[in-house]
């Protein structure tokens, strides 16, 4: 009964009402966006900034899904991701246990060199991996683009199993020790699904870059067979004109798995990530 008679008070008005507005803004490009991936391309020119479709042009998604070889690009970029994100979490959960359970020398330092990879850009790598790639023909490979994505995403990765591997207890490891239980047995069965939400986090964050990145697949992949979904994209962009109609259209395709992942698990990332940084 207290909570249902307690006052909002003006700043909790206040504060409300400007999360509404920050959130609308944060959700109207996503509304435009579709809105006008369903006009005619010479409408986005119009005076209006938002007009309903009149009638909707859902031949735009037609031709984006046809012309834009989706199937063929979203194929590529599930091999791709799928084997960036395994590898990803389980470099990273292994060197995380190695710089958090382990006692060796220049552990601290390889920790911070690692933790650097956060702060460095990706396009000041794109020459000099070129470079190193086309000495060892892995320009226009699939292992050519999953090695850069396994680097750019191992230092957020290594921070947040090392939040979650500091506060596992050192009886449980010193307790399967005893009973004869070796270093995988133990990362496998005792330490890992302690970290499961340190998995789940790593995970979803390395998707969403991994399958939003459109740079270094630009960079490093130059045949039709190979290329992501990001190429979808621009197959519609002409010397003097571009389809935007269809090509929001396909931004809408390539995002539609990357927006319901994120709706999907936003709260277990989110708790996550709290969750790490506080044990770390």
């Amino acid at each position: 009964m207290n909570k249902l008679n307690k006052k909002i008070t003006p700043g909790q008005i206040g504060l409300f009402t400007f999360l509404g507005l920050f959130a609308l803004a944060q959700l109207f490009p996503l509304v435009w966006l579709f809105n006008y991936s369903l006009h005619k391309s010479g409408n986005l020119f119009g005076k209006k900034v938002f007009e309903l479709p009149d009638p909707p042009q859902w031949g735009n998604y037609v031709r984006a899904w046809t012309d834009g070889r989706i199937v063929q690009y979203f194929s590529n970029t599930l091999i791709v991701v799928f084997f960036s994100i395994t590898l990803i979490m389980a470099f990273s959960f292994m060197l995380a246990y190695a710089c958090a359970r382990m006692k060796w020398k220049l552990r601290s330092a390889i920790y911070s060199i690692v933790l650097l990879g956060m702060v460095i850009p990706i396009h000041t790598t794109l020459l000099p991996n070129f470079m190193w790639f086309k000495q060892f023909g892995l320009i226009d490979t699939r292992i050519g683009i999953i090695i850069p994505y396994i680097a750019f995403n191992m230092a957020f990765s290594v921070l947040m199993f090392t939040g979650f591997l500091q506060s596992v207890p050192y009886a449980m490891e010193e307790s399967a020790y005893m009973e004869g239980a070796g270093l995988g047995r133990i990362l496998i069965s005792i330490i890992a699904p302690m970290a499961k939400s340190g998995f789940v986090t790593v995970g979803i964050m390395a998707f969403l870059n991994c399958w939003n990145e459109f740079i270094m697949a630009n960079t490093f992949l130059a045949s039709e067979p190979k290329r992501t979904l990001p190429f979808a994209i621009i197959r519609f962009e002409g010397q003097y004109s571009s389809d935007y109609a269809v090509q929001f259209a396909c931004m809408i395709l390539v995002a539609i798995i990357p927006i319901i992942i994120y709706f999907t698990f936003s709260k277990r990332v989110i708790a996550g990530v709290t969750a790490g940084s506080v044990k770390g």
